[in-house]
């Protein structure tokens, strides 16, 4: 009797540590659990420690709230230009309304993906090859708008996507990379060309600039021997004229004028002799008394000088 006693205790000791812990629940951070009471949604828990009815009330759906990322498979699709072009990316989203992500749909993840990817195959097929490189950003929030659209019914909030990689064929990619080698090689003469125009522009600017100055150089060295010609003459005049000047004032002296006389005399026969050496023939002056006369005005002044 005491036996089963003992047993009995021990049974309800049991039931009541699990109706102990079937009654606490303890919620995670970021994480949301959906109760149904007697099948049919009840309530949300909130993080922390809440009190559910145990056999009366289920832990249905658990979520976390966290912002997660999604890998969506890669897929081929064909461009406004009819290529085939092979995409994969990756898809972050997050729960905001746990009941809806618990009932609105039977699959979130699966519906977000399958969107994704159909979304994905509509805005590449509007696109040509060149410009799905170009327009990634537009491609990303085109797919964002999208799904986000839909997804506010099952709960769930898409924060972003984005392309991951974008693979054409073998024969576009070295299509391709002959385009950008023929563009590159294309670049490179049109500079090289550039470059040859500006060192001609810069040679004829350069000579242009050496002409100028040879040019400003020859007039200046022209102005200065100008200007060095009309001072010798100038300084030429005036030395002439300071010896006039002097000899004015010679003649103006007592024997100043007999001088005068003996010194064109003596200028006269030195001319007159010279211009006999240098001439064959004999020269008769047209005046022979004036010249008599002067020869004997000067030896009279040379007597009287004794």
């Amino acid at each position: 009797m005491e036996f089963s006693f003992e047993i009995v205790a021990l049974v309800i000791f049991v039931i009541a540590i699990v109706f102990v812990f079937k009654t606490i629940n303890v919620v995670p951070q970021q994480h949301a659990w959906v109760v149904e009471r007697l099948g049919k949604y009840h309530a949300t828990l909130a993080p922390g420690l809440n009190i559910v009815i145990p056999f009366i009330d289920r832990i249905a759906y658990k979520h976390v709230l966290k912002e997660i990322p999604l890998d969506v498979p890669p897929q081929v699709c064909i461009t406004r230009d009819n290529t085939q072009l092979q995409v994969d990316g990756i898809l972050y989203y997050q729960v905001t309304d746990a009941m809806r992500a618990s009932y609105g749909a039977s699959n979130y993840v699966q519906a977000i993906t399958q969107l994704a990817q159909t979304t994905l195959r509509s805005v590449i097929g509007k696109m040509e090859l060149d410009k799905t490189f170009e327009e990634r950003d537009h491609i990303n929030t085109t797919i964002v708008n999208a799904i986000d659209e839909s997804a506010a019914n099952w709960g769930v909030k898409v924060l972003r996507y984005e392309i991951k990689d974008l693979t054409p064929p073998a024969e576009i990619l070295h299509s391709m990379q002959r385009q950008i080698t023929a563009e590159r090689e294309k670049r490179a003469l049109i500079a090289a060309s550039e470059g040859r125009r500006q060192e001609q522009i810069n040679i004829a600017s350069g000579e242009r600039e050496a002409s100028i100055a040879r040019s400003e150089g020859e007039r200046q060295a022209a102005i200065n021997r100008a200007q060095g010609e009309a001072s010798a003459i100038v300084a030429l005049a005036e030395a002439s004229a300071t010896a006039l000047r002097q000899v004015g004032a010679a003649i103006r002296e007592p024997g100043g004028e007999d001088a005068m006389n003996l010194r064109v005399a003596e200028h006269y026969v030195d001319a007159f002799g010279k211009l006999a050496k240098t001439n064959n023939s004999i020269i008769v002056p047209a005046n022979l008394g004036e010249m008599s006369g002067l020869i004997a005005s000067a030896l009279h002044i040379v007597k009287t000088q004794k």
